[in-house]
């Protein structure tokens, strides 16, 4: 019986979206999540119990644990997992990207290296020690950010001095905070200073199957991203470019992905257009975060989560062409530090037309936190259209109907 393995954090939105992909293929799937590893089996889901701060012991628990319960597939959704995947893929002979490959993906500097190498349009960057006194001279305007954070998670931009010291003091205290300790990372450090790099910003999805370049989709993100936060909001499909900067992306990608050494599985790419040609931002060994995934629809009703577990299974997906109707996504911002108190006028907003769903993934309660420091949204709305500009123009017609109460501060027990 083949089986699949599929690697995910607890606070991940995907691990659902995957689990409902393998019961339509009719595959068994072994998560394996970074839970107590001490209690036996606490969530009842026979989970393998990861640490995401010691993977080489975790890549050891699964490959035991494949030993005799055999996988024929792994997938892995989020960076910290990503590498534990590489490590555990390595051991048992199966297909996906190779560990160096992996953590040059996801270390911002080392991507940068790899990217200037290979002579990719690169800004000026350098990193600093993130608990040493910031450096006395950089050129600006500048971006800040940690070397392994995702999601836009502690990047600012400054345009001064005194921008640069308050900025670089905020990371250092993010890079401080338990969430991020806990890991036990070195990319964390670390701080990262690079050129600000003007012009619009898009998202790529794309697949490898041993070193061969697919791209599923590419999207606008319409709303301008010029800091002093880098919160994105809207992705959009297709994108509303000319096909010769569409096929420019495309080459860019390709370039990157050899740079880095990326061979199988999904990969996630954020990219700069302007007059000097295609920046690369970021790229990451792992399929698109958060719900977005639902943007995307392929030949007989096969989702992004399917297409990666056939892919990861070893099947032929080369056939499954997207569906060309416009869609996208709005990653409901954030507005302030509170508490959730109240979701209002949800029915309104989902009566948009050209909107699909809407799903509020915070819970009553909970605490929020916006970016920089934070790493999570308020929820998701999806909306397909005639139109790119449709799509954009029903997603924000949602978000406008939506009303979040947000406490100021904890409520009294």
């Amino acid at each position: 019986m083949k089986r699949i393995l599929l690697l995910a954090t607890t606070t991940g939105y995907q691990a659902g979206e995957f689990r409902r992909a393998a019961d339509k293929l009719g595959v068994p799937l072994v998560l394996a999540s970074d839970r107590c590893h001490v209690l036996d089996d606490p969530w009842r889901d026979g989970a393998i119990p990861v640490r995401i701060e010691d993977p080489e012991d975790s890549a050891r628990r699964i490959v035991e644990f494949a030993r005799h319960t055999p996988v024929a597939g792994v997938a892995a959704i989020g960076d910290p997992v990503t590498r534990i995947a590489a490590l555990v893929c390595r051991e048992l002979g199966i297909d996906f990207h190779s560990p160096e490959a992996v953590e040059a993906g996801r270390n911002k500097f080392l991507a940068r290296e790899r990217y200037r190498a290979a002579g990719l349009p690169t800004p000026w960057f350098a990193r600093f020690r993130a608990r040493e006194e910031p450096p006395e001279s950089v050129p600006f305007p500048c971006v800040l950010k940690p070397l392994g954070l995702a999601a836009s998670r502690g990047v600012i931009r400054a345009d001064n001095r005194a921008e640069f010291l308050a900025a670089f003091r905020r990371i250092r205290a993010l890079l401080e905070s338990g969430d991020v300790r806990k890991m036990k990372d070195e990319t964390s450090e670390w701080i990262l200073a690079e050129g600000f790099i003007p012009g619009r910003e898009v998202a790529v999805e794309a697949l490898m199957t041993r070193g061969s370049l697919r791209t599923l989709a590419i999207f606008d993100k319409p709303d301008p991203l010029d800091g002093p936060y880098f919160e994105e909001t809207i992705y959009v499909t297709p994108p509303r470019t000319e096909l010769p900067v569409e096929e420019a992306i495309r080459v860019t990608l390709a370039q990157a992905v050899r740079a880095v050494g990326l061979s199988h599985g999904p990969l996630h790419a954020e990219m700069r257009i302007n007059p000097d040609g295609i920046w690369m931002l970021e790229m990451a060994p792992r399929p698109i975060g958060g719900l977005c995934a639902r943007t995307l629809r392929f030949s007989d009703g096969v989702s992004l989560e399917e297409l990666i577990l056939r892919h990861a299974l070893g099947e032929p997906v080369d056939h499954l062409e997207r569906e060309r109707a416009a869609s996208g996504v709005m990653m409901i911002p954030i507005p302030s530090e509170g508490v959730l108190d109240a979701v209002e006028d949800l029915g309104p907003a989902s009566a948009t037309p050209g909107v699909e769903q809407i799903e509020i993934t915070a819970k009553l309660g909970q605490k929020l936190i916006p970016l920089p420091e934070g790493s999570s949204y308020l929820g998701f709305i999806f909306a397909r259209g005639q139109s790119p500009e449709d799509v954009e123009k029903s997603l924000r017609e949602a978000h406008r109907k939506l009303r979040f109460e947000i406490s100021v501060s904890l409520p009294v027990v």
